[in-house]
Formats: structure tokens, C-alpha cells, sequence
């Protein structure tokens, strides 16, 4: 069977690379994990692996043309996979043109730059709903943000190709629709596209031939050659992901399990059938010797993976520092209250973090190094103008960051509208991608939930963060030594220590508290 190899996500936010070289030829023969070709991107130059064993039939690009992500490289007739093709049928071009309908594949579209895949969280219809056009079909979960796929036409909805959890490709087929062809549209070369009624194609004699031993593992190239380094065969270790793909947690967890017999299920033809065509692989079950052990295992994906990575980054390449200090917010609460009655008749919700937003751009026009970024290598720093505030939001999807773009050009009621705005979509995880991305500087407001103190950490490549305390009634001493009831939060600061030192930060601090502390002289530096 002849499949294109489409080239994978190379590094975030790359979206082509120049072909430096072919590592193979047209007619050579490939294995799985065999470097095909060198391609260089405006970061690194990058060796891509193959994924399946085959015959290269046809390279799409030369040496030195531009290549896209996620568009096909090159052809390749792929080692044990003939069977499929008996199994995915196409419509027959005269039936769709008799009835006056097409049928055809709903492929799930680009959802954000560089995502290939993504969870599929909900169904919003069933097969055969009648839908419209632009109604919302699903929910699916990529590392960034919930997004909520509409269809593209009215009809009816003949096949899920997905179930709820599993993963999704982009550019791969996520439903089948039965609708009206258009005037014109209904020819020999329009309907050849895979229709459920088609996965009854495949007779008992094609399910026995894939069931005596013909499965192959769906997996990473970095998890073959862990499990290679482990001299573990991936085909008898059982996949959690979409379609039995196999993760390295997967791998992990077959090496440290009892030993575990597995028997090949045995099921009627019809049912062999339509599991082939779903997923092309054999159906096992795996019989355990040992009791349950009370624990879950669960895979880290989405949202939550992509926070790990970026943690794990940040922790790893910039040395940070914590300073920490405490701000009477008595005055500006008073304040707030004033305000807040007044503004809620006219839509507005007022609450603190505006005021501290609108002071620390006022503070960050006095201090431009705690808005800037670094490259990788720390030989070049940039500076922003524009102050891209980003507000740690506990979402329902997990840890979301997005940020109120030019707060320097913005009144603290401009502030409070879009921060209100933001934080409902980031609650909700359906945030879109332009405003998690493009941050200067980040807020983490601990408080709202609990605790005084935290060491946060850096949201990279940016070079500063804070946590807010939660606010305490605590008793400190007046201007005549009077022990009186003030307001007080604790704020927590990392600094990237690469950039900034100890004292940069305690001065930014000490003015961005002086705006806190005395709002009148914040409403004065607006002017």
C-alpha cells in the first residue's frame, strides 16, 4: 500500500524548512527509524526518521527546495499493510450520483500552529444527526487550548471515527457526512471517499490472515528505541492510546509487570471486520496473574503535558532567584470599593488585578529589562515595547497563561474588561491561541485559592513572573506607632538571575508598591 510521509512537527511555531539533503533515493528500500533526509529549519538542521518499513516510490521536494509542515514529503509503498486497502473502499461514484448525495471525510483542519494531533473531549452529535453548517461537532484538547471544531455542511453524520478520549490527527479523517452534492459536483472523480457501510468489505479469510501475527505497533521513533534499548518486542506491549498507540509510559510499565499471558480474542467475521477497518491491528486481551494493585495510571497529554515540558525547560536552562515583600493594599481596596458599584451598572467588573496590571506597566516603562527575552544562548536580549501582561489562569483543562496585549496603552477599565473576557474563555479552556502566545512578563495569582509564598516558576522564554499572596488582615504600625489593622499581601518575584540581579528587581518592586500602596500617585503617572 502506497502512503505519503507527512513531515512532522520540527519545533514550535516552524512551519517550513529548506531540504538540505536525501538521505535515500527513489526505489530504495527503508526501515523503520532509517534517517530519510536532513532539513534545516531557521533554528537547527534536523535529521527526519522513517516510520514505516517499505519501497521510497517518489521524493516531493529537491534538494534545496522549501518543505512544508505538515504536508506530504514523500511516497513510500509500505512492508505488510495490502490488507488495508481491502478493508477502506470508496463509494461506489455511480450510487452517490443516482441518490443526488455525497458522501465524504470531515478531515479535522489546522488547529493552531504546529499541532498534529489532539484529544477528541466530547461529541456534540451522534451518528446520524442531522446537522447545519458551522454547528459545533466536537471539543478536542490540544497542548494549548480547548477548540470546538463547526462543520463545514449541512447533513447527516454516518460515521464517528473517533471515540471520546482517543487522539486525533490533523488532516485525518474525523467523521463521515452524507450531503446534498452540489450542482455539478456528483462525477466519477468526486466520491471516492471511505463510507462506513465500507468496512464491510473485509471477509473472515482477510481477519484470520491479520490475526495470525501480522500486528504491528503504532509508536513513536523515540519510543522504538527505548523499547529497543530495553530489547523489549513493542507488539506485546499494550498500547493506552488512540488505536493501541504505545507511549513511553506504556513501555515503563510492561517492564516492571508480572509476566501476563495474552490470548487472541476470537470474534465473528462481521465484528473482525469492522475492528480492521477502525484500526487495522489485531484485537488481544491481555489476562493478568495478579490481583489488582489499587493503583490508575493515566497518560499526561494536552494542556497538562505541554505545562510540564515548558516547566521542565524553564527550570533546566535559567537560574532563578525568589525576592519577596509585602504590600499594603488598604488605600486601593477602599478605592476599589468606590469604583466598583458605579462601574458594574456599566458592565465592568472590578477587581483588583487590573490595578495591579495597570501599576506594573507604569513600573515596566521605568524598568524595560523585566520585559524583555533573551535568545537561546544568552548572547542577545530583546525589548519589548508593548507591555504583554499574562495572568495564570486555574482552568478546567489545567494551567492556562493569557495576556492582555498593550496594557501601556490601556485604562484600568480597558484593563478590567479584557481581563474579564480572557479568564471566562481561560476558564472554560477555550482561550484562543493568539492570546496564550506573544506574553512579556506573567502574574500568578496564588491568592485567590490559598497561601502567602511561593517561588514561581519562570514562564520561558519571558524573564520574570510574580505570585500574589491571598490578603490578611494584619496588624502593623501607623505613622505615630499606633498598632492599627492593615491590609497586607505578600508577593513572591523569580527573576531570570542571567538578565537581572537582585537589586534591579527590588527597585522595580519598590515602585510598582509605591503605585499600590498610594494610588493616587498611580493615577497620576497615567496622565
Amino acid at each position: 500500500m502506497k502512503k505519503d510521509f507527512i513531515l512532522p512537527d520540527i519545533g514550535e511555531g516552524i512551519v517550513e524548512c529548506e531540504l538540505v539533503e536525501w538521505l535515500v533515493k527513489e526505489g530504495d528500500t527503508i526501515v523503520e527509524d532509517q534517517p530519510v533526509c536532513d532539513v534545516m529549519t531557521d533554528k537547527a538542521l534536523v535529521q527526519i526518521p522513517a516510520i514505516y518499513t517499505g519501497v521510497v516510490t517518489k521524493l516531493y521536494y529537491a534538494k534545496g527546495d522549501i518543505a512544508k509542515v505538515h504536508a506530504p514529503l514523500f511516497e513510500m509503498a509500505v512492508t505488510g499493510e495490502a490488507t488495508e486497502t481491502a478493508v477502506a473502499a470508496p463509494v461506489a461514484p455511480a450510487a452517490v450520483a443516482a441518490s443526488g448525495t455525497v458522501v465524504e471525510d470531515f478531515l479535522l483542519p489546522d488547529i493552531g500552529e504546529g499541532i498534529v494531533e489532539c484529544e477528541v473531549v466530547d461529541w456534540l452529535v451522534k451518528e446520524g444527526d442531522i446537522i447545519a453548517e458551522d454547528q459545533p461537532i466536537c471539543d478536542v484538547m490540544t497542548d494549548k487550548a480547548l477548540v470546538q471544531i463547526p462543520a463545514k455542511y449541512a447533513g447527516k453524520v454516518l460515521k464517528l471515527y473517533t471515540a471520546k478520549g482517543d487522539i486525533a490527527k490533523v488532516h485525518a479523517p474525523l467523521f463521515a457526512i452524507e450531503r446534498q452534492a452540489e450542482a455539478g459536483a456528483v462525477s466519477a472523480t468526486s466520491a471516492v471517499v471511505a463510507a462506513p457501510a465500507a468496512v464491510t468489505v473485509a471477509t473472515a479469510p482477510t481477519a484470520a490472515v491479520v490475526a495470525a501475527g501480522s500486528h504491528k505497533a503504532v509508536a513513536s521513533p523515540a519510543v522504538r528505541r527505548l523499547a529497543r534499548e530495553l530489547n523489549i518486542d513493542l507488539t506485546q506491549v499494550p498500547g493506552s492510546g488512540a488505536k493501541g498507540r504505545v507511549y513511553k509510559e506504556d513501555v515503563q510499565k510492561f517492564v516492571t509487570a508480572p509476566v501476563a499471558s495474552t490470548v487472541v480474542a476470537t470474534v465473528p467475521a462481521a465484528k473482525a471486520a469492522c475492528a480492521i477497518a477502525a484500526a487495522g491491528k489485531v484485537a488481544t486481551v491481555a489476562a493478568s496473574t495478579s490481583p489488582d494493585s489499587g493503583r490508575r495510571v493515566e497518560p499526561i497529554k494536552g494542556i497538562k503535558a505541554a505545562m510540564a515540558r515548558q516547566m521542565a525547560e524553564s527550570v533546566a536552562t535559567i537560574p532563578h532567584f525568589t525576592y519577596c515583600e509585602e504590600i499594603d493594599l488598604t488605600e486601593l481596596i477602599a478605592l476599589r470599593l468606590s469604583l466598583k458599584d458605579g462601574l458594574a451598572k456599566q458592565g465592568v467588573k472590578l477587581t483588583m488585578m487590573p490595578f495591579f496590571m495597570k501599576a506594573m506597566s507604569l513600573a515596566l516603562n521605568e524598568f524595560p529589562i523585566l520585559n524583555s527575552q533573551v535568545n537561546a544562548d544568552c548572547s542577545e536580549i530583546t525589548y519589548f515595547t508593548d507591555h504583554n501582561i499574562g495572568i495564570a489562569v486555574d482552568s478546567k483543562v489545567g494551567l492556562l497563561v493569557p495576556n492582555i496585549k498593550g496594557c501601556q496603552h490601556k485604562s484600568i477599565v480597558d484593563i478590567a474588561n479584557d481581563l474579564t473576557k480572557l479568564t471566562d474563555l481561560a476558564r472554560e479552556g477555550r482561550v484562543s491561541p493568539a492570546d496564550l502566545k506573544g506574553g512579556t512578563i506573567t502574574i500568578s495569582n496564588i491568592g485567590a485559592i490559598g497561601g502567602t509564598v511561593a517561588t514561581p516558576i519562570i514562564n520561558k522564554p519571558e524573564v520574570a513572573i510574580v505570585a500574589l499572596g491571598k490578603v490578611q488582615q494584619l496588624p502593623r504600625f501607623d505613622s505615630k506607632g499606633h498598632v492599627v489593622a492593615r491590609s497586607i499581601m505578600q508577593i513572591s518575584w523569580s527573576g531570570d538571575h542571567r538578565v537581572i540581579d537582585g537589586g534591579t528587581i527590588a527597585r522595580f518592586t519598590n515602585l510598582w508598591k509605591k503605585y499600590l500602596e498610594e494610588p493616587s500617585s498611580m493615577l497620576i503617572a497615567m496622565r
